[in-house]
């Protein structure tokens, strides 16, 4: 049970006929035409019972059989509306996934197809990848990853609510990747805490785009205000553990009937008033008004940069338990029971003219020591200058050098001068944590990304002007080879070409490290990385990246 709840793209949950919001819940844009739009729950109950797909029936297929002769289906974890989802074995590469069947005459099937297909195109590791579209044999299937590690955030929420930082990490990633989503012109009109996942390395990921809702019919005629809805929705539930509307939905109980929309720091104590504000400014679009005067976000677009915006919010400090001091027992000769240790009083000052006496000699005895040890120190230090060498002829090598400092990263941003942004979030690379990355996408060609890609690449802002002695660069992948330039920008996004920034250093590695000094100890606030090639490496089971060329990066550090 636990697997299904967690790696298989159910578009039937229990809650799955509630409106994820008051507009929002029931509805994807894919392109292609259904019959059922976005509406009140009163119209989507009606659109779903006069839907033509409630009399198709689902093909009758039984457990072991395979599609394709490699996909072998192994148990059935729902049924519905004349389609059926299955968790399968993909034979060919030893693995699971996940199998969504129609047949080929139900009304549903062409626009399933197409935004399958249309997903798949996207390639996008924080969502969950479609693998393989096909009519056959008067069956439609869709293979998609089945994600067995990963978590669905119902139970994470049902549980309680999420920590201010990661509530941040589940809006900043989950607006960014809508936000490229709707870029390409997918959106997904379906999301709710059961179509995203956190995996173990703190990731989430997002399951069923365009997919889910094709297969349930749902269209809208103003997508991004749709899907932006829901990552507030989804931002609601992480402050308050409350369903941001008066159902219930999800596990979740929603607000008192009466009291319309309330901000979640008046729903709950000790709620981050970022995040809370950053809530209200999503769920305006359902009429709701901002607490605070602050400006909706209409797109996934603009929450994403609102969210950037922000002060990040960094984890909690681990507490370490304080040791308990622990005295092991003492035991007697003649009884073999523990005695208790007797505590030994204190020296007593020394008292009188005798001991004053005593402290002046044993004070005149260490000035004296220390005389003598000075005087010989300085002996030494002249003989030692006699030598062949004159003191004018000295390289200087043996003068105290200085020692490196670290530089802060107070921000960063990825530079992409032709708009192909790649995955994850730059801030991972500097936050001192070596289990957090940003990666790029997995590329068919390299290791030299060009002439498909000039280069891929971040910007980091040092908070000031600071002269540069050495950076370090600890990547993912290893193999050949990582190829790298740095460059000294104008600003944390740079309006000019490269051609127009001054190269600082250029490295190139087989490894997972890279180390560059800098000769000329450069002066600059911002600095630019940039990766022109890449390694090879095959699937990557903790990023969910596909095989092909590409590099992460776990940590940039400067020093000065």
């Amino acid at each position: 049970m636990a697997e299904r709840s967690t790696a298989a793209v159910d578009v039937a949950d229990n809650n799955g006929d509630q409106p994820l919001t008051a507009q929002a819940d029931q509805a994807t844009t894919d392109g292609a035409k259904t019959a059922k739009k976005v509406g009140t729950h009163k119209d989507t109950q009606r659109a779903e019972s006069e839907s033509p797909a409630r009399d198709a029936q689902p093909p009758e297929l039984h457990s072991g059989h395979k599609l394709a002769r490699r996909y072998r289906l192994e148990e059935c974890v729902t049924r519905l509306e004349g389609f059926s989802s299955w968790r399968a074995v993909d034979e060919k590469l030893r693995r699971a996934v996940g199998v969504h069947l129609l047949p080929a005459d139900h009304p549903r099937a062409r626009p399933v197809l197409a935004a399958a297909r249309s997903a798949a195109l996207l390639g996008d590791p924080r969502f969950v990848q479609v693998l393989d579209a096909v009519e056959e044999n008067d069956l439609v299937y869709v293979v998609h990853e089945w994600l067995p590690d990963a978590t669905e955030l119902t139970p994470v929420l049902g549980a309680g609510p999420l920590e201010p930082h990661e509530a941040y990490q589940l809006v900043s990633q989950v607006s960014q990747a809508m936000a490229a989503a709707h870029r390409e012109g997918l959106a997904h009109l379906r999301l709710n805490p059961g179509s995203v996942l956190r995996t173990e390395t703190g990731q989430y990921r997002i399951r069923g785009l365009a997919v889910m809702a094709a297969l349930r019919g749902i269209t809208s005629e103003h997508p991004q205000r749709t899907d932006t809805e829901a990552i507030g929705a989804l931002l609601y539930a992480a402050l308050t553990q409350r369903w941001p509307y008066e159902s219930n939905a999800h596990g979740l109980s929603g607000l008192p009937k009466g009291v319309g929309l309330i901000a979640p720091d008046q729903v709950r104590a000790g709620v981050h008033r970022g995040l809370s504000e950053l809530a209200m400014r999503a769920l305006v679009n359902d009429g709701a008004t901002a607490s605070r005067q602050e400006q909706p976000c209409t797109t996934p677009e603009e929450l994403a940069k609102a969210v950037a915006a922000m002060p990040r919010i960094r984890p909690p400090e681990p507490v370490y338990p304080t040791p308990v001091a622990y005295s092991r027992p003492h035991t007697s000769t003649r009884t073999g029971g523990p005695v208790q240790p007797v505590p030994v009083p204190p020296p007593a000052p020394l008292e009188g003219r005798t001991g004053r006496a005593l402290k002046w000699t044993v004070s005149a005895l260490l000035i004296a020591a220390l005389g003598l040890g000075s005087w010989q120190l300085a002996d030494t230090l002249l003989k030692d200058g006699e030598s062949d060498t004159p003191r004018s002829q000295s390289s200087g090598d043996d003068l105290p050098k200085k020692t490196p400092q670290p530089i802060r990263i107070v921000d960063a941003r990825e530079y992409a001068p032709d708009g192909g942004l790649q995955a994850g979030d730059v801030r991972n690379t500097y936050d001192g944590n070596e289990g957090s990355l940003w990666r790029s996408r997995s590329f068919k060609d390299g290791p030299a990304l060009a002439p498909f890609k000039s280069g891929i690449g971040i910007v980091y802002d040092l908070g000031s002007s600071q002269k540069l002695s050495s950076v370090s660069v600890q990547l993912r992948y290893e193999g050949d080879h990582t190829s790298m330039s740095f460059y000294a920008a104008d600003s944390l996004s740079p309006s000019g070409p490269l051609s127009s920034m001054k190269k600082l250093s250029t490295a190139k590695t087989s490894g997972t490290t890279a180390h560059v000094s800098f000769k000329e100890t450069p002066e600059t606030r911002y600095v630019l990385l940039w990766i022109t090639a890449v390694p090879y490496s095959g699937y990557d089971s903790k990023t969910f990246s596909n095989a092909g060329y590409k590099q992460a990066i776990n940590e940039v550090k400067f020093t000065g």
